[in-house]
């Protein structure tokens, strides 16, 4: 009988357990000798990965937040390497989750442990330099976004694979029937407005509060229903409301809820990419502490686009609300735009039906590359 291996994973969010979740299947199956550890959510844990930390515990936004969770995360640091001597792992899979797993990354790294950071950290956003970082301790980096290979390649990164996006990969069948959308379907019945507050306890804190707001204002002189992706990850407390939804889905039925849709109010986060794949005109909304927005405005070097959508679109297809312009007026003023203006919406329509194009990647396959990694000798 072979002697079995260890791998580390960690995906310290929601996010990151659905990028998972389209090669991790797959890698199992061809790393029958393997165990898996770390950090990652239920679906992971279902599919034998021994959970040291359950992502709902782990994942945070906002400056604020984090500085408060940061003895948390140096004590997880702590005892995430001292289980990887323990196990003395070779070989480790990180996803996103920038702040933590980039410091992981450095101590792996002394420990002769091969990273695989999958999903590159958006640092063309925050902090170029962090492309050194990688360069000098990640054995490979998998990119998601067009221009992103060439962008860490330009700057030293030597090992790159760029991925087609993990949404294209998860929603693989439920993209080719796509219902087709139009202003003259929405004359004819109630509107259909779906809600995606985010997927950390913090955003649904924040933001869900505001679009109900919204979404009582737009009623008064608008025939419409409401419908609610609610996350795993995110304490039931948040969600107290329920009963004015006609539809609530989990996270795990998102396409289900994108075909319902005919438009949409979400938080900034992957799923404005979602909204873009499904062909759904979304307001995107970002909103932070004061304290967060203060920092960052020093610490920011970018002014572009928040909305995945937008990012790859290179134009603002989705109208940003950014802090104090997240309120219920300018919600439905945009919204309305839509509704009033049907060729303003079949236009949207038009355009995000090319976002599917524009997301390409190298012609190979994740888990059977991560495999060779895995079970490499040296």
């Amino acid at each position: 009988m072979s002697e079995k291996s260890s791998c580390l994973i960690i995906a310290g969010e929601k996010s990151g357990e659905d990028h998972a979740m389209t090669f991790f299947p797959e890698l199992k199956r061809l790393t029958p000798d393997c165990e898996y550890y770390g950090v990652g959510g239920s679906r992971l844990q279902e599919l034998g990965v021994d959970l040291r930390y359950h992502l709902k515990d782990f994942s945070g936004i906002g400056i604020s937040e984090v500085l408060s969770k940061i003895p948390f995360y140096y004590k997880a640091l702590d005892e995430i390497v001292t289980e990887v001597k323990k196990r003395k792992t070779k070989t480790a899979i990180l996803i996103d989750f920038q702040g933590f797993n980039l410091k992981l990354s450095k101590k792996l790294k002394k420990l002769g442990v091969n990273v695989l950071y999958y999903v590159a950290p958006q640092a063309w956003v925050w902090k170029p330099w962090r492309a050194k970082v990688l360069q000098k301790n990640v054995h490979t980096l998998f990119t998601i976004l067009p221009f992103e290979k060439k962008w860490f390649l330009d700057r030293g990164v030597s090992k790159v694979k760029a991925v087609i996006h993990p949404l294209i990969l998860e929603h693989a069948d439920n993209l080719n029937n796509i219902p087709e959308r139009s202003s003259q379907q929405i004359g004819k019945r109630k509107l259909k407005l779906l809600i995606l507050p985010g997927s950390r306890n913090v955003e649904v804190e924040n933001l869900l509060p505001i679009f109900e707001k919204a979404m009582s204002l737009l009623e008064e002189d608008t025939e419409v229903e409401f419908g609610l992706v609610k996350t795993e990850s995110v304490r039931p407390k948040h969600y107290a409301n329920l009963m004015r939804y006609s539809k609530v889905w989990s996270s795990a039925q998102l396409a289900d809820a994108m075909y319902w849709a005919d438009l949409c109010v979400a938080a900034s986060g992957t799923v404005t990419l979602a909204t873009g794949l499904f062909q759904v005109p979304t307001v995107v909304c970002y909103k932070v502490s004061f304290f967060t927005e203060a920092v960052l405005s020093l610490l920011l070097p970018y002014d572009g686009p928040i909305s995945l959508t937008n990012i790859i679109h290179d134009k603002m297809l989705f109208p940003e609300l950014v802090q104090y312009k997240v309120d219920r007026y300018n919600i439905v003023k945009h919204l309305k735009e839509w509704i009033n203006n049907p060729q303003s919406y079949d236009t949207i329509v038009s355009g995000l039906k090319t976002t599917k194009t524009k997301l390409t990647g190298d012609n190979f396959s994740v888990p059977e590359y991560m495999a060779n990694v895995i079970n490499a000798k040296s």
